[in-house]
């Protein structure tokens, strides 16, 4: 039966993406930083099968529902610009670094790193940006990579008013320019130009249906190495030596000082266009030997080895020989990728220096990188507290009586609901931990009920709708443009999606598919849909998988291209879909969470914190990066520069999820010594913040990640609390940490959730959980054996 309703559900697809969505708008607050409908659905009605999907109907899954278009003056989801027809039944690709194409009404600048474009009306620019150093009334420094000093490909034979996109596979996508045939949704191009454009390319890849090519310089230039090679053309200007390599039989004509035309042999209208990163005649042979293998396809392939707690992912990328002998493609490959890789790094050449630091080139058509999973338990075991039990216990017995009311103190939308549940959600672990189990089941009653409201759909005001033409679920009150510029998914639903799976461990039959968890696999297909090219919902919305991190922005509006401000609320969604993929035994859907975890994690030490000294530029005056662009990174937030956010935006929520942060316990300490001086000169500015120990908790727990007894000595109780947490989880966090120790990262074990302390006199701590209905022997690394019994914590020595 489960297949017949899958089978429905496909059939169903045309008549949901015809349903017409309202166009109305509000407008709301912006903080875009809190910026296949899965194939394993579950038990959706029988009477899908056999009904149709009339607008605005109401579709049930378990006793979840969920509409079929918003409610009467509610905010839709922006409108599709046109696409290739090819895609016009897969869902659009929002959240990613090109996503402005499908929905921009002006071009914007795509960063592909290491070289940018933009599509225009006259032509498609490409440039390498350069370093600019930014200073702000911060008195800090921004570092740009600005989409600037491009030079202008235009076809001769035709205009290229109309932009869309053509093709993307995972880390590479065709535009195509051209003049309209005819116009609407999957319309054609009667003539068109195709421009590949990838990660880590040092090439744009122009393919032209017809005609030649006009080349326009961002200024005078000297052409250099005329006689060496008639396909080439290389000129040299004070902004970047451009490179032009263009099919055999092409001839290079001169009309100034700044334009060029490639006049193509009959049928053979390509050529690959790149800057060069210097001027070394090997840097130029090499660029030279690889121009003619085009990238047609990129793919990314991972895999978890649980025995050795350690996630591989190989990228692969499918190239078309334009002419000449097949020497493969050259691959950029960014910091995260080649740093500390012994499988590549006596292979690299030439660098090009971008804003991610340096992409360095790799003539193979693939390369795999391995990575540890460092592991996480869903909570810590009871704490005995010593002196301060007491406080601890007052402490919860107080959020008991206000859990109600703390569940939603600010915002009705998703996101600060979802971070409403977390936090009661935490509370309830701790009175669990600490032995009272009334008061937990009055925590998870609470929880349910809100939920219930939510995921019944006869809420008056909160609710999800599925968007067919985008491929989206959207939860309603709409908060930071999650519906009008489908900001934030990750963040928002990984709340969900954990509070969830903190439910099912202790209650898996409310939580089943035919009550409330089919809701659960909507939101985690909207965010980690592995199908690519699905007409549900796109592949692993968020998730860029060769920057390794994610992204916020639905659209990527704006001159910076896409963002991401915090990667703490990206990882805990990824932690929340391996808890609830190993409840629920969804193999697949664990290993893309360890996957998206582990990834994300490293880029997080690469890209926002730099821990290794080799990404961020000397000009930057800050420790960490809290707003990361496609061309820029910057020390702020959306919604205010007070210092204490725009540092702990990075870091929250601190949950048993977070020992990643311990990884570097030098650099915790370093981060936290600068937020006094930064402190200083935002009040030096005539400002301060409110409260003025605003987030002390979040802080206080990172420092224990580093120094237990300093961070426990530093926390006040009756200071600032951030309202994703409550003081009861934060001392249950710091006096754990008292007791076992920092994190211990570099052993591992063979389970999925585990983790490892040490004290300072070298007493080791381990933990590890068993979601499973069997016992559980668990073999760490240094030797060390746990055996735990289903459904249980187990803790020793």
């Amino acid at each position: 039966m489960i297949e017949c309703i899958y089978s429905c559900f496909g059939q169903h697809q045309a008549k949901l993406r015809a349903v017409t969505v309202s166009s109305c708008r509000r407008d709301r607050p912006s903080h875009s930083a809190h910026s296949t409908f899965a194939r394993n659905l579950g038990l959706v009605i029988l009477a899908l099968c056999f009904a149709p999907i009339s607008a605005g109907q109401s579709i049930n899954i378990g006793q979840s529902s969920y509409l079929t278009e918003p409610r009467s003056g509610d905010a839709a989801p922006p409108p599709l610009r046109a696409r290739a027809e090819q895609l016009s039944n897969v869902a659009a690709q929002t959240n990613q670094w090109y996503s402005a194409l499908l929905f921009s009404e002006k071009p914007e600048p795509i960063y592909a790193q290491p070289l940018t474009v933009r599509a225009t009306s006259v032509g498609l620019e490409y440039a390498l940006p350069r370093k600019q150093v930014v200073p702000t009334e911060r008195r800090d420094t921004e570092i740009h990579y600005t989409h600037q000093n491009a030079a202008l490909l235009t076809p001769t034979a035709f205009d290229t008013g109309v932009t869309q996109l053509a093709a993307s596979s995972d880390w590479a996508i065709d535009i195509e320019l051209g003049s309209a045939l005819k116009t609407g949704r999957g319309g054609a191009l009667a003539e068109r130009m195709t421009a590949t454009v990838a990660h880590g390319s040092p090439y744009v890849f122009v393919r032209l249906s017809v005609g030649d090519l006009k080349i326009t310089l961002p200024e005078s230039g000297e052409r250099i190495e005329a006689a060496a090679d008639a396909r080439r053309l290389i000129v040299r200007t004070s902004v970047g030596t451009f490179a032009f390599f263009a099919s055999a039989g092409t001839r290079w004509e001169q009309s100034d000082t700044k334009t060029w035309f490639a006049r193509f042999p009959s049928g053979k209208s390509y050529l690959s266009a790149s800057v060069l990163p210097d001027e070394l005649p090997a840097t130029l042979a090499l660029l030279s030997k690889h121009a003619f293998a085009h990238l047609v396809d990129t793919k990314v392939q991972w895999s978890y080895d649980q025995s050795r707690s350690q996630v591989t992912a190989l990228y692969r990328a499918s190239t078309r020989i334009a002419e000449g002998p097949d020497h493969g493609p050259l691959l950029g490959l960014y910091p995260h990728h080649w740093h500390e890789n012994s499988s590549v790094n006596d292979k690299l050449g030439p660098a090009y220096d971008t804003v991610r630091g340096k992409i360095r080139l790799l003539a193979a058509a693939e390369f795999s990188v391995q990575r540890r999973y460092s592991g996480f338990v869903p909570y810590w075991p009871a704490v005995a507290g010593g002196e301060r039990r007491n406080e601890l216990n007052d402490l919860m017995r107080s959020e008991l009586r206000n859990a109600r009311r703390m569940m939603l103190e600010i915002g009705n939308g998703a996101y600060w609901q979802g971070k409403g549940l977390h936090r009661i959600s935490k509370l309830m672990e701790v009175f669990e931990q600490q032995g009272d189990l009334a008061a937990r089941d009055q925590l998870l009653t609470i929880m349910k009920e809100r939920i219930e409201e939510w995921f019944s759909g006869k809420n008056r005001k909160t609710y999800f709708a599925y968007d067919a033409r985008v491929g989206t679920l959207l939860a309603y009150p709409e908060e930071y443009f999650s519906v009008q510029q489908l900001n934030d998914h990750h963040f928002h639903y990984g709340y969900w999606i954990r509070a969830m799976a903190d439910i099912a461990l202790r209650d898996p039959e409310w939580a089943a598919d035919t009550r409330w968890g089919g809701m659960v696999k909507m939101m985690v297909a909207d965010i980690a849909n592995t199908k690519r090219g699905a007409s549900d919902f796109p592949f692993i919305r968020n998730f860029d998988p060769y920057e390794g991190h994610s992204w916020a922005s639905g659209i990527a509006l704006g001159p910076h291209g896409n963002n991401q401000e915090s990667s703490s609320e990206a990882l805990n969604a990824w932690a929340a879909l391996i808890l609830w993929a190993e409840i629920r035994g969804d193999k697949a859907l664990r290993d893309l969470g360890v996957y998206l975890y582990s990834t994300e994690a490293q880029a997080i030490r690469y890209y926002w914190f730099d821990v290794h000294g080799i990404v961020l530029a000397p000009e930057y005056k800050n420790v960490e990066v809290s707003m990361l662009f496609g061309g820029k990174y910057s020390h702020n937030t959306w919604w205010t520069d007070e210092p204490r956010q725009i540092k702990g935006i990075n870091l929250l929520p601190v949950t048993s999820a977070s020992v990643y942060l311990g990884r570097d316990p030098e650099y915790i300490q370093r981060s936290l010594s600068t937020l006094k001086g930064e402190t200083e000169v935002y009040e030096s500015r005539g400002r301060r913040a409110n409260p003025p120990d605003i987030w002390q908790d979040i802080f206080a727990k990172y420092m224990a990640l580093s120094d237990p007894q300093l961070a426990l000595k530093q926390w006040n109780r009756w200071g600032a609390v951030e309202l994703g947490d409550t003081r009861s989880h934060t001392l249950h966090w710091l006096l754990s940490l008292q007791e076992m120790g920092r994190p211990e990262l570099s052993i591992t074990a063979n389970a999925t959730f585990y983790s490892v302390f040490r004290k300072p006199d070298g007493q080791l701590t381990y933990l590890a959980f068993n979601p499973s209905s069997q016992p559980l022997i668990v073999q760490f690394s240094n030797g060390k054996v746990l055996t735990v019994a289903p459904g249980k914590l187990s803790k020793e020595n």
